[in-house]
Formats: C-alpha cells, structure tokens, sequence
C-alpha cells in the first residue's frame, strides 16, 4: 500500500523514522527539508512545527541505522548501498593475526629460560610494602 493511500490515523501511529522509511523507499533519495515537509503535509501539520522541528528531525535521521545521508546532501536507504568500511575492518584483523609474535626455532643463539621470564615484574614492590603495619580494630582508638 503507498503510503499517500493511508489514512492520517495510521501514520500518526507511526514514527517520523517509519514514515522516512516508506517515503524513501517509494520516491527515493531525498534531502531532509523535503522529506520532512511531506512529513508535515501527510501528517497535517502547522508550517510553525516544520521550523521548530527540522532540527530534531535530522537528528533522528542521522541517529537511525537504516539511513545514509549522500555526499549530495539527500537521505537514502542504507541497505541500498556498500560499505568497505566492513571489509576494511576484516583486512585488518587477518593482519593482527598474522603478525602474532612467534618463538624463535630451538637452533638459534637464546637461552630456553628467556621466554618465561617475566621482564615487567618489579622487584620494588615489596620495598613499598615494608612500612605498614597490621592494626586489629581493637587497637584503634574508636571512641
């Protein structure tokens, strides 16, 4: 059903992001004054709540998944078009794990005992400990 043929109280049950969605989907790409004012006009809206809520409704846009806002300024359906940011992301994970640290093989120069030691171990440690001392609550003065 166009969404032109429903009646005004199906789309006031309906959220400004719904009624985009099916504005797009029929008409196509669209920029956010456009958009809005068929909002407005389907919804019989005052032109005074058209200024005042323009603002809030390119938030909702921009906040809403489905929508992808073109370099030309217009409103389309995410769904319509790639990303490579998602490929991108995969590219780089293949390379962390392919750039893992490996052990040197058993013929080269180091000691076996080099890779179980513990090299950021703080041996001072123990030294910011040594002035506490252990005080039983019955030692304190809790009057």
């Amino acid at each position: 059903m166009s969404i032109k043929k429903m009646k005004k109280e199906e789309l006031e049950l309906m959220s400004y992001k719904d009624i985009s969605f099916l504005l797009i989907k029929e008409n196509g790409t669209q920029n956010t004054q456009e958009l809005f004012k068929q909002i407005v006009s389907l919804l019989e809206l005052p032109s005074s709540y058209f200024e005042s809520k323009i603002g809030d409704f390119y938030m909702m846009l921009t906040t809403d998944k489905r929508f992808i806002l073109l370099e030309n300024g217009e409103w389309d359906l995410r769904n319509k078009h790639k990303s490579d940011k998602i490929a991108k992301i995969e590219e780089e994970e293949d390379e962390l794990e392919t750039e893992e640290y490996q052990k040197p093989k058993d013929n080269e120069d180091e000691p076996e005992d080099y890779y179980d030691r513990d090299d950021d171990y703080d041996d001072d440690t123990d030294d910011d400990y040594k002035d506490l001392v252990i005080v039983d609550e019955e030692e304190l003065d809790l009057e």
